[in-house]
């Protein structure tokens, strides 16, 4: 449905976006995750026509940006990081401009204005001025323009700003009910955001894409390892660590906590192997109380972290599951 290559854009001697490239497929909902200046909002201003690239290509629901950028811009739904509202109209008379210049049909309009109210929780304000609107009311009468004529697309740069806690949960739930239907880029420097909406994140880091894929799959992938967690209740004369390491499969065991009779073990094994089964019975058969025992994954503000932090820079971790 979204589809980057090898995308660049340059401002005079200094490069925004450099040679960047991604998919997204029919229906997913995408994270689009980067520090500031790395080339985030440059990378949407392309991808919905609102500024040329330097070179490369981007294709949206079908049709070339450039070549083709009516057809694409029909397809499509922005969110920009600033709501494009017009200070003198009401939130009604905006969404009803908005939904002619976007091509809603003349007899469709008022229910379809109506709807995308009730959707983003504006309803209440209809009448009145976009100028005298919260920070808040203001990002969500944004988000109904970009949803407005039901695009296939949907780009959108920092859907939640200025939103309260109720009001971050209902968006976010929009954004959950809205995917599958239509396909979207979300930027956000809201990590958890992304946990909660997204199936996949591509990370951008000084213009330069450094991971594509699943959060779950880049835990993996950047420890190289699997790693349990267990807490064990046993006599402190036990060598608990001891028989853990003993375990075919297992790798090293790390006691990052001890109290009393009651301790805490990170065990770690090969990438894909699976040690669960003989952790649990290793405890059990040795009279030993176990707790808890989950798997220890990597935070996606690890993830990001570590990604784009020049301490740890590395070559970029790209998704290997190739899309039927």
């Amino acid at each position: 449905m979204i589809e980057v290559q090898h995308l660049t854009k340059r401002y005079g001697p200094t490069t925004a976006v450099n040679d960047i490239s991604f998919t997204v497929e029919k229906g997913e909902v995408l994270g689009f995750l980067g520090p500031n200046g790395a080339g985030k909002t440059t990378t949407m201003r392309v991808l919905t026509g609102y500024m040329p690239a330097t070179e490369g290509k981007a294709i949206v629901a079908g049709y070339d940006v450039f070549e083709q950028p009516l057809e694409a811009k029909r397809r499509t739904g922005y969110l920009p990081e600033t709501p494009p509202l017009y200070p003198e109209m009401t939130v009604r008379d905006y969404l009803m401009f908005v939904s002619r210049i976007k091509g809603v049909p003349r007899a469709d309009r008022k229910s379809r204005v109506q709807d995308v109210m009730e959707r983003t929780r504006v309803a209440d304000m209809a009448e009145r001025h976009c100028g005298k609107l919260s920070k808040g009311y203001r990002q969500r009468v944004g988000l109904a323009q970009a949803i407005i004529h039901n695009p296939e697309v949907l780009i959108l740069d920092e859907p939640t700003a200025g939103l309260d806690p109720k009001q971050i949960i209902e968006t976010r739930r929009l954004i959950k009910e809205l995917g599958g239907d239509h396909t979207i880029i979300l930027s956000t420097h809201i990590l958890p955001e992304v946990s909660q909406t997204c199936q996949r994140v591509v990370i951008i880091n000084k213009g330069h894409v450094v991971a594509v894929d699943t959060p779950d799959n880049l835990t993996a992938r950047l420890r190289g390892s699997e790693t349990m967690y267990m807490q064990i209740e046993a006599p402190s004369s036990a060598n608990v660590k001891g028989a853990l390491e003993s375990i075919p499969g297992v790798s090293s065991v790390s006691v990052p906590d001890m109290r009393g009779p009651i301790a805490t073990f990170e065990v770690n094994s090969g990438a894909g192997q699976d040690v669960r089964r003989q952790l649990a019975s290793a405890v059990v058969s040795s009279g030993w109380g176990l707790l808890e025992l989950r798997p220890l994954r990597m935070s996606l503000e690890e993830i990001f972290l570590h990604l784009t932090t020049e301490d740890t820079a590395q070559q970029p971790v790209v998704e290997e599951a190739v899309h039927e």
